[in-house]
């Protein structure tokens, strides 16, 4: 096995430049190779969910690392390997496995659970059940259980932050830790960090997850000040084994409540329990943020999530849908993806006033009705062009049009031409072939590439995002 160890941490050093840190660590940094052939690459990793991952979406990058390195296998094999527990999973790891990759069932008996918030995928959520307190305690209340890992969909935009949920589910308080997810609204924040409460929930129904907004948290907080039971406020919430809080910017400015949550996130961290935070911006951005808080929301890992791309707007819907019991057409499908952009609230709600329509009406769901229903202000104008993409990114930039068409390999002309083509793909969902062509490119995989790219780099890098919708908003304007 040792004579893999050197070649198998080549292949891995390439493989970290081609894709984003936490998808790095997360799928690949505890895998190791422990036998090649002719036939077969052995590779160990530890738990199902890795070994299903690599399976299904790197098993052609991790073939192309190893023949670079010259192995030349077949086929990937992989061996699940034991890992030692912590003091927060349960002997049962098999059950926290079938939690990430399937529905999670109520579990008894129920743990402490806090939650306030509702769904961004249009499942409402349990009903508050508050336990018997006096005054100015906190209460308990449920977490959603429809909130799991398997009915979350994965996209590009949020792919990073699925992942890094994952591994918390599977080891909390031991990576990640705090976890702080940011983005707009109603693009899944509250489902990712309920959904490994729940997961966790399901190996060990003796934790103790708290999920609580930061609305409640202040409510409680000075309830706890007016009946002097500000004791009994922090024993409950420093005795949590998980604390997951939504929407933490609105503490800012509230200096009572700053100090507080700073004491009870040392508390936390320093007996490595698992804070997951959800917040609307990254924390270095929140006015009247006391900076010793910035500092500790950044100590663990922040993500950027990001608003669903087309195909995984799609993929939303076909799901629900098929949820409700009903199957769209491609072009239904392809109208109400095209129609709300913004968040996956808004695009649950058009999916829902168009079946309720129909259901009342005894109809089939049409373009045409869905048309008349949502109205077409939100959709894509029927003139816009690839010329005209080409031309507002050159504007953007402030290059010349010739240039973009032309064979020129500048930096300045490239990074211009690939975010023409990415447009070209994401706006008018034209083929890799005719991207090319319009661009004056003869290879179409120069088109694939550039799209690729992009797609990975926009939900990494600010500026290249705000270009994006700097030049989605000259299309649209």
């Amino acid at each position: 096995m040792q004579q893999y160890d050197k070649i198998w941490r080549a292949v891995l050093g390439e493989i970290e430049i081609d894709m984003s840190r936490g998808n790095f660590i997360t799928f690949f940094r505890p895998t190791q190779l422990i036998d090649c052939n002719d036939d077969c690459a052995t590779i160990t990793v530890p738990n199902l969910l890795i070994k299903s991952r690599l399976e299904l979406k790197y098993r052609d990058l991790i073939m192309e690392k190893l023949q670079k390195n010259e192995l030349y296998p077949q086929r990937l094999d992989y061996k699940v390997r034991s890992v030692s527990k912590k003091p927060s999973v349960n002997d049962n790891q098999e059950s926290l496995l079938d939690s990430l990759i399937g529905p999670v069932e109520p579990a008894q008996p129920k743990p402490k659970v806090m939650s306030t918030a509702s769904s961004p995928f249009g499942v409402a959520p349990t009903s508050a059940t508050p336990r018997k307190a006096g005054l100015g305690e906190p209460s308990t209340l449920k977490l959603n259980q429809k909130y799991t890992f398997d009915s979350f969909i994965v996209g590009s935009g949020n792919e990073l932050a699925f992942a890094a949920c994952q591994s918390i589910a599977l080891m909390p308080g031991t990576k990640y830790n705090p976890l702080y997810l940011y983005g707009g609204v109603g693009i899944g924040k509250t489902h990712l960090m309920q959904a490994v409460g729940n997961a966790i929930l399901a190996n060990n129904p003796d934790a103790t997850v708290l999920y609580i907004n930061t609305e409640q948290f202040v409510k409680e907080f000075v309830d706890a000040l007016r009946f002097r039971t500000t004791a009994e406020f922090a024993r409950h919430y420093r005795s949590a084994d998980v604390l997951i809080v939504d929407d933490i910017q609105f503490i800012a400015g509230k200096e009572k409540i700053q100090e507080e949550f700073f004491h009870t996130f040392n508390s936390l961290h320093q007996s490595n329990k698992q804070i997951i935070m959800s917040s609307d911006k990254p924390p270095k951005e929140i006015p009247s943020l006391e900076d010793r808080l910035k500092s500790r929301f950044a100590w663990g890992m922040s993500i950027d999530m990001q608003i669903p791309d087309f195909e995984t707007r799609c993929a939303i819907i076909q799901t629900k849908a098929a949820n409700l019991g009903t199957e769209l057409t491609a072009d239904v499908v392809d109208y109400l993806a095209t129609n709300a952009t913004d968040n996956i609230r808004e695009l649950e709600g058009s999916l829902n006033q168009l079946l309720a329509w129909c259901e009342v009406h005894r109809m089939e769901p049409t373009t045409s009705i869905a048309t008349s229903l949502l109205g077409a202000a939100k959709t894509r104008p029927k003139h816009l062009s690839a010329k005209q993409i080409i031309e507002r990114t050159a504007r953007h930039f402030q290059v010349q049009v010739d240039d973009l068409l032309g064979p020129k390999r500048d930096k300045d002309i490239v990074v211009p031409r690939q975010v023409a083509m990415y447009m070209m793909r994401s706006e008018l969902h034209l083929s890799f072939p005719k991207i090319a062509k319009e661009l004056g490119r003869k290879d179409h995989t120069t088109a694939i590439h550039s799209v690729e790219k992009i797609q990975k780099e926009v939900n990494l890098n600010s500026d290249l995002r705000t270009a994006v919708q700097d030049i989605k908003e000259l299309l649209y304007a």
